[in-house]
């Protein structure tokens, strides 16, 4: 366990370093890591609390390059939608869901081709789409945990800098988190072993954007949009091989299970009464 505990401390710094100049993505990097300490219902609550700890590091760092427009339209609509994710979390194995995030996640692998064309804007013209916005990404944050990474195209069509990108996240993200620590707690999915590693997992996090925070300001547009697609695609790479093997033996044990009862069982008194003379 201990070396189990050592591994994710490592994994969360190198993510959470990685993130900040990519702009997201440690949250669900981490998800198939979390599983060697944690039962997969107990993952959200944990990454939620890390995430939490990461975000008002960023805050700290970066306050002057937060776009509260972005904030006030996402996050109203984000909170009820983490709730309703949370509540199904309690009832559903969210690995199956793994699935479609990271197929989803892969399709951003041309965009890390693209010659040096940014991408063409979102418009925010319309009333609904950061509520829009925020009520997806509230629902599958409330049932991985880990939802940034999915919506990074949406900041990096806004022509932010990556100063902005990183701090605007961080308002979104910690507002959300931590209502879903209270909703976790309420649906009994946080418990003390849980609240240990996502305090880890935060250490890291900040150890992680301490040492990258002076690089980000030499990152130009070109490259910090060509991380954040990296980013999306190898987290879309580990949530598939990692949520597909799970499932995969989850199959192959409840497919063999039975098998192995009824060879074990042959000479049980109940299946040999008939055969006796």
């Amino acid at each position: 366990m201990l070396v189990s505990l050592c591994v994710v401390f490592v994994s969360a710094a190198a993510a959470f370093a990685v993130s900040a100049m990519s702009g997201g993505g440690a949250g669900l990097v981490l998800l198939p890591v979390l599983r060697m300490v944690l039962p997969a219902t107990a993952v959200p609550a944990a990454l939620s609390l890390g995430t939490a700890i990461s975000s008002m590091s960023r805050i700290a760092l970066f306050f002057g390059h937060v776009q509260w427009r972005i904030v006030r339209g996402f996050v109203p609509a984000a909170l009820p939608s983490a709730w309703l994710g949370a509540c199904v979390l309690s009832r559903v194995d969210p690995v199956y869901l793994e699935v479609v995030l990271g197929v989803f996640l892969l399709g951003n692998l041309p965009m890390l081709f693209r010659r040096g064309v940014p991408p063409a804007r979102v418009s925010l013209s319309s009333w609904w789409t950061l509520p829009l916005i925020g009520a997806l990404a509230g629902f599958v944050s409330g049932l991985t945990g880990a939802v940034g990474l999915l919506f990074n195209g949406f900041y990096l069509r806004q022509g932010l800098t990556a100063q902005q990108v990183v701090a605007t996240r961080a308002a979104n993200d910690i507002l959300l988190h931590v209502a879903k620590l209270g909703i976790y707690a309420g649906f009994g999915l946080l418990d003390r072993w849980g609240v240990i590693v996502g305090l880890m997992v935060g250490g890291a996090a900040v150890t992680g954007t301490w040492m990258v925070r002076r690089l980000l300001v030499h990152v130009s547009g070109l490259w910090f949009r060509r991380m954040g697609y990296g980013a999306m695609v190898a987290a879309g790479v580990s949530m598939t091989l990692s949520a597909g093997d799970a499932i995969v033996t989850r199959h192959a044990t409840s497919i063999s299970g039975p098998k192995a009862d009824v060879s074990q069982g042959r000479d049980h008194p109940a299946l040999t009464r008939g055969a006796r003379p």
